[in-house]
């Protein structure tokens, strides 16, 4: 049976996923036109749905997940909080603002150097490679096919990611989005949603990823 702080920690993730779908039509400020949304902003949608279910799941989870340590538990909330609003922001304006990615790379080498994230322990190094190399690795390879192939905004999100996870929860994290992404882009391609030249964002896959390298990566 779901404890107390796991039921609040789920309430608490639904209502954030809420509250962050609708900030995203409006903030960052931005030109609905450029995105195809209309000026009164977007009505509730699937995009809701999806970033309030991911929102309650990921939330509702963390408590069990770090039972015995109350400073990951906070480190690892705030963090959560950060990527579900950055979920929502992506899917509605194709953008993860650095305001919810820049403060998590310092924050999180202070946390891992300190030896003190149970997930990275000693892998230091691990961490460091992961948060460099992986994110390198992705974009590096983009440039030749146009700034928006892979964004910058995914580059800080994946240099937090390794960081935070350590390398190989980052590593298979990054697998599990892709996985993801490529049965959703199949299914958008066969139900004739989007087109082969469809600008579909990468973030909300990595986010995907990072959920499931912290609450079900071993």
């Amino acid at each position: 049976m779901p404890s107390l702080l796991t039921i609040a920690f789920a309430v608490g993730g639904l209502v954030l996923g809420l509250v962050a779908d609708r900030l995203s039509t409006r903030w960052p400020e931005h030109d609905p036109d450029r995105i195809g949304e209309p000026a009164a902003g977007r009505p509730v949608g699937w995009r809701t749905a999806v970033t309030a279910v991911l929102g309650a799941v990921a939330l509702g989870l963390l408590p069990q997940r770090f039972a015995s340590d109350s400073v990951a538990l906070a480190l690892f909330t705030a963090w959560f909080a950060s990527l579900i609003v950055g979920l929502a922001t992506d899917l509605d304006q194709r953008l993860l603002p650095d305001i919810l990615t820049l403060p998590v790379i310092p924050i999180a080498l202070v946390y891992t150097l300190t030896g003190h994230n149970p997930l990275v322990g000693g892998g230091t190094v691990g961490a460091l490679i992961a948060a460099t190399v992986i994110p390198l690795a992705l974009y590096l390879p983009s440039l030749p096919f146009g700034s928006g192939a892979f964004g910058l905004g995914d580059v800080k999100l994946l240099a937090g990611i390794g960081l935070m996870t350590g390398l190989i929860r980052a590593f298979t994290g990054l697998l599990f989005g892709l996985v993801v992404a490529g049965v959703v882009l199949v299914t958008l391609l066969a139900a004739r949603r989007v087109g082969r030249r469809s600008y579909v964002p990468f973030g909300p896959f990595l986010i995907l990823g990072a959920f499931y390298a912290v609450l079900f990566r071993p």
